[in-house]
């Protein structure tokens, strides 16, 4: 492989990153925790942009049951952003030859 091809492919990749770079900041996705009940909806750069929390949570008024499943529902939304991110990467440098070893 010469350098110039070295060079284009390099190039692509970056135009490609940034690409998915803007469509993650631009996807949303949702976590939910207590079935249900607390739903997170964030997006693919990890900012919250919904919170929804059931009202018979509230009206249980229990402070510590509010909190645990609000953590678990921006877990879970945050696991999924990870999961997606890891697909568009692969999906990116697929047909990409990488030196053999090299893996993502």
């Amino acid at each position: 492989m010469n350098i110039g091809k070295m060079m284009q492919q390099a190039k692509k990749m970056q135009e490609n990153m940034q690409k998915m770079q803007a469509e993650m900041a631009e996807m949303e996705v949702s976590g939910e925790s207590g079935g249900g009940m607390v739903k997170v909806t964030m997006t693919g750069t990890h900012q919250v942009r919904r919170v929804e929390i059931d009202q018979s949570l509230w009206d249980e008024q229990d402070k510590s049951l509010i909190e645990d499943l609000l953590a678990a529902a921006v877990n879970s939304a945050s696991q999924t952003v990870e999961e997606k991110t890891k697909e568009q990467q692969q999906d990116m440098m697929s047909g990409m030859p990488l030196p053999p070893g090299f893996s993502l």
